[in-house]
């Protein structure tokens, strides 16, 4: 592992053989969804790991907390793998983060993988000082672009790097962030990313216009916006409007509440909930 620029700890990156853990920290996976990732793991060169414990369902979870925190801790104590790529998202890993001890993780620190969800846990990588990858997920590999799965093979075994063009904008600011409604679901704990002097990157899915100004003037008023080096805006998938229409866009809110700031943005990147889910590198 390598400290870059003094800010974060990179995990090793991969090579032939190298091992994947697949886990599934929120809602419950079954093992056709997995099959695509699985096989593009090992097409790779790559190992997957994974055992029965992954299917197991608990109501709409992976298992009770317990059930989940106890596999997610098995594969952050195990020094034989180098990657942990998340089955899916949904809702759940906030239940389990504090029961997570990450002492031996920190002897032997591996890529965290995933979005959406998965937010919670790239706050706490970003809490230790910790690169994470916030990319597609196993249950969505066999819909992305070609694109979108391989930044996340560039990304794990740092090949030329499809981000040139952050690095352009934003030199070598790290980034921050992830999905809007889980950072808002974070704001005031210890798990919020430090945003002052980053990039912060946000995308979400599924939302009333509403709830994006409600969220975005929740950021604004707690200073979370004010001292950004950069915004990265990704995918607004599948925004809602009320019967009487909000009146602005969710790119119109978002807008209205940085401009004020004049950093630069980053319109569309292609990241979010989308087939072309293209990797980030945070922290």
């Amino acid at each position: 592992m390598q400290r870059i620029n003094h800010i974060m700890i990179t995990p090793a990156f991969l090579k032939k053989g190298s091992k994947i853990a697949i886990v599934a920290p929120a809602r419950k996976i079954s093992r056709e969804e997995i099959a695509f990732a699985v096989k593009w793991i090992e097409e790779k060169g790559f190992v997957p790991v994974y055992d029965d414990r992954l299917f197991v369902e608990y109501h709409q979870l992976a298992g009770n907390d317990d059930f989940r925190a106890s596999v997610m801790q098995d594969y952050l104590d195990r020094d034989d793998i180098d990657a942990i790529f998340c089955a899916r998202g949904g809702y759940g890993t906030i239940r389990i983060v504090d029961k997570l001890d990450f002492s031996k993780f920190e002897k032997h620190p591996k890529w965290i993988v995933g979005y959406s969800d998965v937010t919670v846990l790239h706050a706490k990588m970003q809490q230790l000082g910790y690169q994470s990858i916030h990319a597609t997920m196993a249950i969505n590999f066999e819909k992305n672009t070609k694109e979108a799965l391989e930044t996340l093979y560039e990304a794990l075994t740092e090949r030329t790097w499809h981000a040139a063009s952050l690095q352009t904008v934003f030199g070598d600011t790290p980034v921050v962030g992830g999905n809007l409604s889980v950072l808002y679901s974070m704001l005031g704990s210890d798990l919020f990313p430090e945003t002052d002097g980053k990039v912060l990157f946000i995308e979400d899915l599924d939302e009333y216009l509403y709830h994006i100004d409600r969220m975005m003037m929740a950021l604004k008023r707690a200073g979370k916006l004010s001292h950004l080096k950069g915004l990265i805006v990704g995918a607004f998938s599948d925004m809602h409007d009320n019967a009487i229409p909000f009146g602005m866009t969710a790119k119109e809110i978002i807008s209205e509440k940085v401009k004020e700031y004049g950093y630069p943005v980053i319109w569309d990147y292609p990241a979010g909930h989308i087939d072309d889910n293209r990797a980030i590198i945070l922290g």
